[in-house]
């Protein structure tokens, strides 16, 4: 996808929500926002809060007049609605969207409508094909931002991304040093008797060995551990010593 699709919010009402809208946006890459008629005019003094940081989106964000003028450089054209609201056109998930949007010549704009009644059937008419989020038959209410974030997030997966959350792990410790705890916990163990009776020790030694080798020690886990278990013995000694 050389160039992220524009998203159009048509009769936006609330300058908070235009600035959600904004943060969802960002958060997954897009940056071109284009509003129809905002309700309170632009720019609205609400939005740069409620927008946490997204604040590029907002300065770029330009104003038309009407739903045509807005699309007026995009060949492909998709309307959010929960219904189809008497025109027949392609459904879509926002995945499948998503993935005619990543695969099409030319750009694409995506209708989001106002937060109390959603886009009108001539705001639907404009759109070449229609993107349905599957939610809860019995309560599908979503709101602007959240609407927003679904359609964002399934055209970013092709994109690359950082992924906040995830840190690079430390490689599995090698077999020689968790050979070394498992070794320096045994003998320890044994010290204290814990392998009794005889007969069942090699059980509890496999078990104990099974145990060991389930999680993938890191090496900096294998020398936390062993440092525990030398605390542990020189505590043990200093309460033999006479």
């Amino acid at each position: 996808m050389s160039e992220g699709p524009v998203i159009v919010l048509v009769r936006p009402q609330l300058g908070e929500n235009i600035g959600k809208a904004a943060r969802a946006m960002l958060n997954f890459g897009l940056t071109e926002m284009r509003l129809v008629a905002p309700r309170d005019g632009w720019p609205n003094p609400d939005a740069g809060p409620a927008a946490s940081g997204a604040d590029i989106v907002l300065k770029q964000a330009k104003v038309f007049a009407s739903v045509a003028e807005a699309t007026f450089d995009c060949s492909h054209v998709f309307a959010t609605t929960v219904r189809k609201r008497g025109v027949t056109k392609p459904v879509l998930t926002p995945e499948d969207a998503a993935g005619e949007i990543r695969s099409a010549a030319g750009r694409s704009a995506i209708l989001f409508g106002p937060e109390r009644s959603g886009l009108a059937s001539d705001d639907v008419a404009l759109a070449r094909s229609i993107i349905t989020v599957p939610v809860n038959a019995e309560f599908g209410s979503l709101n602007l931002a959240q609407a927003v974030i679904i359609v964002a997030y399934e055209l970013s997966k092709s994109e690359t991304l950082a992924i906040p959350t995830r840190s690079r792990l430390d490689p599995p410790a090698p077999q020689e040093d968790l050979e070394g705890l498992i070794l320096h916990l045994e003998s320890m163990l044994e010290a204290a008797h814990y392998f009794f009776p005889e007969e069942r020790a090699r059980v509890a030694r496999r078990t104990l060995r099974s145990l060991l080798t389930k999680p993938q020690w890191t090496a900096q886990e294998v020398r936390t551990m062993r440092g525990v278990l030398r605390t542990l013995a020189r505590q043990a000694d200093a309460q033999t010593d006479p």
